[in-house]
C-alpha cells in the first residue's frame, strides 16, 4: 500500500496492518470466524495490559484502581456506538448474544398468549428465551434457504407481538433485508429483535438508518473478541417499555463527587424507598449493575476500534469480494453451492455440499482440518453444509488454498456420491 499522509483517507484496506494484527492466520487457512474467531494483536495487548494492572495495582489506591477499571470498561460504549451508528446512551455491554436475547425476552411483559415469529432456519438460541417465558413461538418456513418478510406475513395474527431475526443466518449465510423487515414490523406494531452475531464486524449495520428495536451480538465471532463480552442496542422508545433483569448500584446515576467520595461519606444510607434510587435512563440500566467482565470489555473495545479505523464499508466490500471468488471457484469445481447467489442477500458465510453422504462430508472436513484449513459443517432445518467464513483478515490466497484442496478431493476417485450442483 502506498504511503499515506497523516489524516488522508484511503479507499483500500490497510492489508499490512491487518497481517500484523492477525498472526493467527500465518500458520493456517483460517476460514471459520462464524464458529469462533481469532483476536487481533492489539486486543491481546490491551487485555494483557489490563491483566498487568490487576497484578500490580498501579493506581494510588484500591479505590482509584476500581474506578479506573470501571472507566476502562465504559470506554467500550462509544466504540460500539460508532460501529452501529447509534447514540452511546442506547448501548449496553452484555456477556453474549444469549445474554442480550434474554434481556429482550424478559424486559417487556407481553400477554401470556403472545406469539413470537422466528424463522425455522434460526440458530436454536433465538427461540429458547421466548419459549421459556411461556410465549408461543411460531416457526416460519424458509423455502430456498431465504428469510423474507412476506414469509412472515401469513403468520401474523392479532396475538403476534415480536419478530426475532438473525440478520445473517448461521447455516447458509443468508443476509436479511433489515430495512424491509423493519418496515414490516413497525407497520404492524411488532417488536423487532435482531441477533447480529453472524454479521457485525464483517457486514455493517446502521441502526440510525434502519429502525431496529433491539439488537445484540456477542464478541466471539466476526467481532474478533472471544473474551466473553458483547453488545446490546435498545432504541429509546423500546427502553421506555423495558424493565431491567438486574438491579445494582452501578445502574444508578453517579453521585456528586463520584463513588469514591460517596463511599467515604458517613451519612450515606443503603436502605431507601424505591423512588429515592435514581437509576439511569440510558441502556446502562439493562446491565448487571455490579462489577463486570473488565478484560472482556477492554478486548471488545480494541477489536471494534480496529474495525472502525479500517473502515466498515471497506471491510464489507472486501468480504463480499472474497465470497464472489469462492462461489465462482466452487461452481467451477462443480459442487452444490447452498448459499444464495444474489450479492444483496450474501454475508461472509458461504455454505456448500461436496458429498451427498454426511459421513463422507465429515471425513472431508477432517482431511481439511489436517491440512490446517479451518471451516465447519453446520445445518438447521435441513439447510446448510460445509460452511466457510470469509472475514476481513482473509485474502484471495486463503480462498485459493481451500479451492485447490477441494480440486484435489475431486481427483481422489472416491466411491461417495457427489452432491448435485
Amino acid at each position: 500500500m502506498e504511503h499515506m499522509k497523516r489524516g488522508q483517507k484511503t479507499n483500500t484496506l490497510d492489508y499490512k496492518r491487518i497481517r500484523n494484527e492477525f498472526p493467527g492466520t500465518g500458520d493456517k487457512t483460517f476460514l471459520d470466524a462464524a464458529c469462533l474467531s481469532i483476536a487481533p494483536k492489539s486486543s491481546i495487548d490491551a487485555v494483557t495490559e489490563f491483566a498487568q494492572r490487576a497484578l500490580l495495582c498501579p493506581a494510588d489506591s484500591a479505590t482509584l484502581q476500581h474506578l479506573e477499571m470501571d472507566a476502562l470498561r465504559r470506554a467500550a460504549i462509544p466504540v460500539v456506538a460508532e460501529l452501529i451508528s447509534s447514540e452511546p446512551e442506547d448501548v449496553a455491554l452484555v456477556e453474549s448474544t444469549t445474554h442480550g436475547l434474554n434481556i429482550a425476552a424478559k424486559g417487556i411483559e407481553f400477554p401470556p398468549d403472545t406469539e413470537i415469529l422466528v424463522s425455522e432456519m434460526e440458530f436454536l438460541q433465538s427461540p429458547i428465551p421466548w419459549i421459556m417465558q411461556g410465549y408461543h413461538v411460531v416457526p416460519v418456513s424458509a423455502p430456498g434457504g431465504r428469510v423474507l418478510p412476506e414469509m412472515f406475513e401469513k403468520h401474523v395474527t392479532s396475538k403476534t407481538g415480536v419478530v426475532v431475526l438473525s440478520s445473517t443466518q448461521w447455516n447458509n449465510g443468508f443476509r436479511a433485508d433489515l430495512e424491509a423487515f423493519s418496515s414490516f414490523c413497525h407497520e404492524r406494531n411488532l417488536l423487532f429483535v435482531v441477533d447480529a452475531v453472524q454479521q457485525l464486524g464483517a457486514i455493517s449495520i446502521d441502526v440510525d438508518a434502519t429502525k431496529i428495536d433491539i439488537l445484540t451480538a456477542g464478541g466471539h465471532k466476526w467481532l474478533n473478541s472471544p473474551f466473553g463480552c458483547g453488545l446490546l442496542y435498545v432504541s429509546p422508545e423500546t427502553r421506555e417499555r423495558m424493565s431491567p433483569m438486574s438491579w445494582g448500584y452501578l445502574n444508578l446515576e453517579d453521585p456528586e463527587g463520584g463513588w469514591g467520595t460517596y463511599f467515604s461519606t458517613p451519612e450515606i444510607r443503603a436502605v431507601r424507598s424505591m423512588d429515592e434510587y435514581q437509576f439511569v435512563s440510558s441502556a446502562k440500566q439493562l446491565e448487571m449493575g455490579g462489577t463486570s467482565n473488565y478484560p472482556g470489555a477492554v478486548g471488545l473495545a480494541q477489536s471494534l476500534q480496529l474495525v472502525n479505523q479500517l473502515g466498515k464499508r471497506l471491510i464489507e466490500e472486501h468480504v463480499l469480494n472474497l465470497t464472489d471468488v469462492l462461489i465462482e471457484g466452487l461452481h467451477e469445481i462443480g459442487v452444490q453451492v447452498v448459499t444464495v447467489p444474489e450479492r444483496k442477500y450474501r454475508s461472509g458465510i458461504v455454505s456448500f455440499r461436496f458429498y451427498e453422504d454426511l459421513d463422507a462430508e465429515r471425513d472431508l472436513l477432517l482431511r481439511l482440518h489436517k491440512q490446517r484449513i479451518y471451516i465447519s459443517l453446520r445445518f438447521t432445518g435441513n439447510v446448510g453444509g460445509l460452511r466457510v467464513s470469509c472475514h476481513y483478515f482473509n485474502t484471495t490466497d486463503h480462498i485459493k488454498t481451500l479451492l485447490d484442496s477441494l480440486r484435489e478431493e475431486s481427483k481422489r476417485g472416491s466411491t461417495n456420491k457427489r452432491a448435485a450442483a
